[in-house]
């Protein structure tokens, strides 16, 4: 997000761009609004901040609701001694990670076998490299990864290296944008409708989170907890 697009949502939600907002909602304002909902509904359920507490995949709805947002991405990269290091991260879509699937090869078995592959913390590679239980394996078919600045690091070691490996991730919901209006990210003006890639039942608790976010945004505190515990009820 470019600095100019930082402004306009921070007056925006300062409401002092114009003193009409009470009145004049414009189309750029209420799509600015709906995809920040959008953004804050789906990490809340990611995460359990919802006040079911139920995160990614914990039930049956969170599966159904979230399953639109999940991408799978093959990983292209450089090999290193002790690492496979990917350059096609996507992360200007990227919301959150979800697993990354692997397969790998050496002299001996040149047929790609399956590899188990864990997410690990950056901060603990030392560690799990000199663990004979978790460090990398081709003979136990077992790995892990990290992420580190837009990029993903799958582990291995001089035996065997990585190849075909897929990212499944989380993406960022598809920003809805109105004909006609301008565009709140880009400044142009948009040609055609873009329409949330969300479910029926699913826009209309967003649509409660966009009112809750303008309602804010003028002052109504009222109609603002309103339209956000309608939201948390039916979720």
């Amino acid at each position: 997000m470019d600095n100019s697009t930082v402004q306009l949502k921070l007056k925006q939600r300062l409401n002092k761009l114009s003193s009409n907002d009470y009145d004049n909602i414009e189309s750029w304002q209420i799509a600015e609004a709906f995809n920040k909902a959008q953004v804050e509904w789906s990490r809340r359920q990611l995460h359990g901040g919802n006040m079911y507490k139920e995160g990614d995949e914990f039930s049956k709805r969170r599966i159904d609701d979230m399953q639109v947002l999940l991408r799978e991405l093959p990983l292209t990269g450089t090999q290193n001694e002790s690492y496979f290091e990917t350059d096609n991260f996507p992360f200007e879509t990227y919301l959150e990670f979800k697993r990354v699937n692997a397969y790998a090869k050496d002299e001996c078995c040149p047929e790609p076998r399956s590899m188990s592959v864990y997410l690990a913390e950056e901060a603990n590679v030392n560690l799990i490299l000199r663990d004979n239980l978790k460090r990398p394996d081709f003979d136990w078919a077992e790995t892990f990864c990290t992420l580190l600045g837009n990029t993903i690091r799958i582990y291995k070691n001089k035996d065997f290296e990585i190849v075909n490996a897929v990212l499944t991730f989380y993406e960022r919901p598809t920003y809805i944008e109105f004909a006609g209006a301008t565009n709140p990210y880009t400044g142009v003006v948009s040609l055609v409708d873009v329409e949330s890639e969300f479910k029926d039942d699913v826009v209309e608790l967003i649509i409660d989170e966009t009112a809750a976010i303008i309602a804010g945004d003028i002052e109504n505190f009222n109609q603002a907890t309103r339209e956000q515990q309608a939201a948390e009820r039916s979720n």
